[in-house]
């Protein structure tokens, strides 16, 4: 972490002498000097977007909208959620469900086995 300005050093000196003894000690044990009070959070997953800019929970909602609700099961539905965020979150291991899918309908339609 960068050197913080004065005004920064005091706020950041004022939020670790109002935390818990336990949370000091955590921070203590990682280096206060590397602790940095002012992290912006990540964005929560359900305003990322696909390349086409619709959030995983749009995506997820269109998807489960075609299929009739005797089709799917909560598993099911929860199944889509992972599979929508972890691709939109270029995971390597959703992307490799989805391409494993893919080859999968590929070869039943060609009548391999």
């Amino acid at each position: 972490m960068g050197r913080l300005a004065s005004e920064e050093e005091k706020r950041k000196k004022a939020i670790f002498e109002g935390m818990s003894a336990r949370s000091k000690k955590r921070i203590l044990d990682k280096g206060y000097d590397n602790w940095d009070p002012f992290l912006q959070p990540n964005d929560p997953i359900d305003i990322r977007v696909d390349q086409g800019r619709h959030t995983a929970w749009e995506l997820a909602k269109n998807f489960l909208q075609t299929r009739s609700h005797e089709e799917y099961s909560n598993d099911y539905g929860q199944g889509v959620w992972e599979i929508c965020t972890g691709i939109i979150s270029d995971k390597d291991r959703y992307r490799a469900m989805y391409e494993f899918s893919c080859w999968y309908r590929d070869l039943l339609k060609n009548g391999e086995q």
